[in-house]
C-alpha cells in the first residue's frame, strides 16, 4: 500500500512542479511593487532582481503535503479493515499522523521566519535561536513517540563503553543544533546564481537515493517512506525554482529558501532516524562553515558582504578581502590565520603599513583562491560537482566503510 502512496506523492509532486513553473513569472513584477528586489551585483548592468521567492516555493510545497496528507492513512485505515466484516480499522496510526503535522508545523515556521528575516533583516543570534525554537514540535514528536537516546558505539570505542550508550538529553541537543546548523548552512555557503537551489537539488536527490537504497535492503522502511513523502514535493518545486534562478538568475531565492531546505532536510534527518548520514551528504557545508568560523565567529574581521568581486570589464568574479594587523587579532585569530596561511588556504598579502590583505573566508572565494578569476556560472558549476563528489564519499562512508567499523563482533 506505500507504494501506492509513494506514487500518488510522486503525482501531486510533478503537478507542484507544474504550479511552480507557471507561479514564478507571473509574481516577478509582484515582488518588485512590493520592493522585494535586489541588484544582481555580478551582472555588468547590476539589473533588478525579485527576491524572496523562497516563500512562493515553500507555499507549493506546503499545499502539496496538505493534499497528500490523507493519502497514506487512507491506505493504513484500508489495510487495518477486517476483511470478512468490513468492519472499521482496529487502530489509527495516530503517531504517524502527529509527526507529519509535527514535521509541516516546523517547516512551516521556518518559511515565516525565513520571509521575516528576509524583510526585517534580523540579526545573527536570531538566526541561531529560532530555528531551535521551530525544531520544538519535532524533539516533542520524538520525544513521545521514540524518545530512543541510545548510540550504536563503533567497534573500536566497545571495550570502554559497551555496545551501546545512553546519552540521554544530549541526543536532543544534538539534533536541535542539527536543525540549527541545516538551516544555516545553506545560507553561509551562498551568494552566486544557482548555488543556494542547486546544493539543495543534489542534498535531496542524495536523500532520496538514500532512502531508495535503505527500502531496497530492507531497513527501517516506515521511516523512509516518510523521508520520500517530503523529499519527492521538495525536490519538484526545487527544482522547477532552479529553472528560473541557475545562470543568469531570473529570480533570487533569499533566506526564505534557505531555512525553508534546511528545516525540509532537518526534519527528514530527525524523523527518518539518519541525522548522522544527513551530517554526510552535507560536508560541502560543514567545509564550508569550518573554513568561515574565523570570520564568524569574529576572530578576524568579517565584513556584512564577502561574495566575490565582480570585473565588469572582464565578466570574471575575483576574490573579495578584509583586511587587518595581525599583532591586533586575539590568540586565537593568529592561531587561525597562521595555519590556514602555511596550509596555503588563504590569499596572504602585507601592505608596506603592515596591514594585512586576505580573501574572505568561504568556500567560493576558496575556488577562486585555487583557481584564480572564473565565471560565475564555472564557480557554481564547480560547487555543484564538489557537492555531487562529497555524495559519493558520504555513501562509501555510509556503507562499506561503516560496516567495517560497525561489524558485528
Amino acid at each position: 500500500m506505500s507504494g501506492v502512496a509513494i506514487a500518488i506523492n510522486a503525482a501531486i509532486s510533478v503537478a507542484a512542479y507544474c504550479m511552480t513553473v507557471r507561479m514564478i513569472p507571473r509574481f516577478r513584477e509582484m515582488f518588485i511593487k512590493a520592493n522585494l528586489f535586489g541588484n544582481d551585483l555580478c551582472k555588468k548592468d547590476k539589473p533588478q532582481v525579485p527576491e524572496s521567492f523562497g516563500v512562493l516555493i515553500g507555499c507549493v510545497f506546503l499545499v502539496s503535503l496538505f493534499l497528500f496528507i490523507p493519502i497514506p492513512f487512507a491506505f493504513d485505515e484500508a489495510a487495518a479493515t477486517d476483511a470478512v466484516t468490513g468492519g472499521k480499522p482496529d487502530t489509527f496510526p495516530h503517531d504517524k499522523f502527529v509527526e507529519l503535522i509535527a514535521a509541516l508545523l516546523s517547516i512551516c515556521c521556518m518559511i515565516f521566519l525565513g520571509f521575516a528575516d528576509d524583510v526585517l533583516d534580523l540579526r545573527w543570534r536570531h538566526k541561531l535561536l529560532l530555528p531551535t525554537i521551530a525544531t520544538l514540535p519535532l524533539l516533542m514528536v520524538y520525544y513521545v513517540n521514540y524518545n530512543s537516546t541510545t548510540v550504536i558505539m563503533p567497534n573500536f570505542a566497545r571495550n570502554l563503553f559497551g555496545t551501546s550508550l545512553n546519552i540521554g538529553i544530549l541526543y536532543y541537543v544534538f539534533m536541535g543544533m542539527l536543525a540549527v546548523f541545516c538551516t544555516n548552512a545553506i545560507n553561509i555557503l551562498a551568494g552566486i546564481n544557482g548555488l543556494e537551489v542547486g546544493q539543495s537539488i543534489i542534498i535531496s536527490s542524495s536523500i532520496l537515493l538514500f532512502n531508495a537504497i535503505e527500502l531496497f535492503l530492507g531497513h527501517q522502511v516506515d521511516s523512509h517512506i516518510f523521508s520520500i513523502y517530503f523529499m519527492l514535493p521538495f525536490l519538484a518545486t526545487t527544482l522547477a525554482l532552479w529553472k528560473f534562478n541557475k545562470y543568469p538568475s531570473q529570480v533570487f531565492v533569499g533566506d526564505t529558501y534557505c531555512y525553508f531546505a534546511g528545516m525540509t532536510f532537518a526534519v527528514v534527518g530527525i524523523l527518518g532516524h539518519f541525522s548522522k548520514t544527513l551530517l554526510l551528504f552535507f560536508l560541502p557545508q560543514i567545509l564550508n562553515f569550518l573554513y568561515s568560523t574565523p570570520q564568524l565567529f569574529h576572530f578576524v574581521p568579517c565584513p556584512r558582504h564577502r561574495l566575490p568581486k565582480y570585473d565588469s570589464k572582464t565578466d570574471l568574479l575575483h576574490i573579495s578581502t578584509t583586511e587587518f594587523r595581525l599583532e591586533e587579532l586575539n590568540t586565537p585569530g593568529r592561531l587561525m590565520v597562521t595555519v590556514l596561511q602555511k596550509l596555503r588556504l588563504i590569499s596572504w598579502h602585507t601592505k608596506a603599513d603592515g596591514v594585512v590583505r586576505t580573501n574572505n573566508f568561504t568556500l567560493i572565494n576558496f575556488v577562486l583562491v585555487i583557481f584564480g578569476p572564473v565565471h560565475e556560472r564555472v564557480v557554481t558549476q564547480m560547487l555543484m560537482g564538489c557537492q555531487v563528489l562529497c555524495t559519493l564519499i558520504a555513501l562509501t562512508i555510509r556503507y562499506p566503510l561503516a560496516n567495517f567499523f560497525y561489524a558485528k563482533t
